[in-house]
């Protein structure tokens, strides 16, 4: 019989750093290794067998596990035990330190040991093989990567480019391009309009599905012939234009075309996107003159001098302005003070900072370059008419407890539902009054949603230099994932939240020159 020192003996030891090199499998088996350092054997497993005689090597047993029974499997009795129970694994897929090996007593030769464990889930070779996000199609790259392509920059093209970036992540406004057809103009719209709403929607659907730098000299040579200012040349160079002038005229002209076709059920697709009503009171102190009068505008101002500090303090300078005109009354001409309120809201609010004025002494357009702070969250709420704060005190209560719910708090149901009464019973008040709703869908199946006043940063345009007519645009846009991005023309790089805050002027880097703001909405 085996002595103390024979592998088999130390079966029930097993030291922690075994590595049985191989094995082989009965009939043929491949050959496999091991090189694990598994824990004790005498965690989950008990070997019980006879000791072996010193001249016996290798021998053949039959293992019953479960309802199955491996005949004539070879077991070296000068290896350990756990080589034993490695060459089990291999049939039996029942990792080693899972296994209880049975066997009455005797010599160990061409006997029936049992063993006891489960099995480990058997890896599936994978159907579809390893694929890299460059062999995937252009389309499913977009998606993998999070953003989409970037501008070439055609020479002085940055503020054309970072225009058009922070206007493509409006998604309804991709919806109504997408339907406007090549046939669609009719009298309403000149050849130069039709042919710029083309060249915008080909160019954002080649944007939506390449990753890859997109070359917009199609849109770049239309924008030109319908705007030839954007076409002025120095030294024979293309010379760098205003971003917000061409935000402006592309979003006019968007609006022509689009309103004389009637897309969607809003046949102003455009003004209900990024539309501002402004109700203004217009009072000469002189004369004790009064009247009012709408308008419809597509930005507010943020009025910039040494007492503004933050967006919220410039708004309310930009909505306030002094006008001098005729007054029938004193026969000659009188200043008047026009105080302006927001009596409708727009989907998406674009603010403009008001940084750059005209400097007589240089001929030139001037920047100012002092820092004014604006928020992730924008409320708009306190530069709203009477009208439309009633109107929006019931939404943003159910957004209130909508948000509450959220955080785990409690409550007030009844408070909620009135609230909702509320809405349902404003909006019926202004269609009997022949107003329209909050927010009207754009697309067939949208459901109606009611405006809060609240709105959410979506996209920056900042502008790095001393003057407009100089320096460098870039776009920074909000994904739909929630990340953002910086395009700078032709290298769209991921950026964190924090460095969107930072863009609020002070010195020589990127300050928000254009601030475009997502509504929240309440479904009703």
């Amino acid at each position: 019989m085996s002595g103390p020192d024979t592998p088999l003996a130390h079966a029930l030891s097993l030291g922690p750093n075994i590595k049985p090199q191989h094995t082989e499998r009965r009939k043929g088996l491949n050959i496999f290794r091991f090189v694990l350092p598994f824990l004790q054997a005498n965690l989950f497993t008990t070997l019980l067998c006879s000791f072996l005689p010193l001249t016996t090597t290798m021998i053949t047993v039959s293992v019953r596990w479960q309802k199955e029974i491996f005949k004539d499997v070879e077991l070296d009795t000068t290896q350990s035990a756990y080589v034993f129970k490695c060459q089990l694994y291999d049939l039996t897929g029942v990792p080693p330190e899972r296994q209880k090996i049975m066997v009455k007593g005797g010599l160990l030769k061409g006997q029936k040991l049992m063993m006891m464990g489960t099995a480990d889930e058997v890896v599936k070779t994978p159907e579809k093989g390893t694929v890299f996000v460059e062999d995937l199609p252009e389309e499913e790259q977009v998606v993998a990567v999070g953003h989409t392509a970037g501008l070439f920059n055609l020479g002085n093209t940055c503020y054309m480019n970072s225009t058009l970036q922070c206007l493509h992540s409006v998604p309804e406004l991709k919806s109504a391009l997408t339907n406007y057809s090549h046939s669609g103009r009719n009298n309403d719209v000149d050849q130069s309009s039709h042919l710029l709403t083309i060249a915008t929607r080909d160019l954002f659907n080649e944007l939506d599905k390449s990753v890859k730098p997109v070359a917009p000299m199609q849109f770049w040579m239309v924008l030109r012939k319908k705007y030839p200012q954007f076409g002025q040349l120095h030294n024979g160079v293309f010379m760098q234009q205003d971003a917000e002038e061409c935000w402006t005229q592309l979003l006019y002209t968007l609006s022509q075309s689009l309103r004389s076709l009637g897309i969607s059920e809003n046949p102003d697709a455009v003004k209900a996107l990024f539309g501002i009503e402004l109700i203004s009171r217009i009072h000469c102190q002189e004369s004790n003159e009064e009247s009012s009068e709408t308008e419809s505008v597509y930005s507010l101002k943020c009025h910039i001098s040494q007492e503004v500090n933050h967006l919220h303090e410039g708004i309310k300078h930009g909505l306030k302005s002094e006008l001098e005109k005729a007054s029938p009354v004193l026969g000659r001409s009188a200043t008047y003070l026009k105080e302006s309120r927001i009596n409708a809201l727009p989907r998406y609010l674009t603010v403009q900072f008001v940084r750059f004025f005209w400097k007589r002494e240089s001929n030139q357009k001037a920047k100012i370059l002092r820092k004014v702070d604006y928020p992730l969250e924008l409320d708009v709420y306190d530069f709203c008419s009477d009208d439309l704060r009633k109107k929006l005190d019931a939404p943003r209560q159910i957004l209130r407890n909508e948000e509450g719910k959220k955080l785990g708090l409690k409550v007030n149901e009844k408070s909620s539902v009135q609230k909702e009464s509320d809405v349902k019973m404003s909006d019926a008040e202004g269609s009997l009054n022949g107003g329209e709703p909050s927010v009207v869908p754009m697309e067939e199946g949208e459901k109606e949603t009611q405006m809060t006043g609240i709105y959410d940063l979506v996209a920056v345009l900042t502008h790095k230099g001393r003057s407009a007519d100089s320096g460098h645009y870039v776009g920074w846009v909000k994904q739909e994932n929630g990340k953002w991005i910086e395009f700078d023309d032709d290298n769209p790089k991921p950026k964190l939240e924090e460095d969107i805050t930072r863009l609020s002027g002070g010195g020589d880097w990127h300050m928000a020159y254009i601030i475009m703001y997502k509504a929240r909405v309440v479904s009703v």
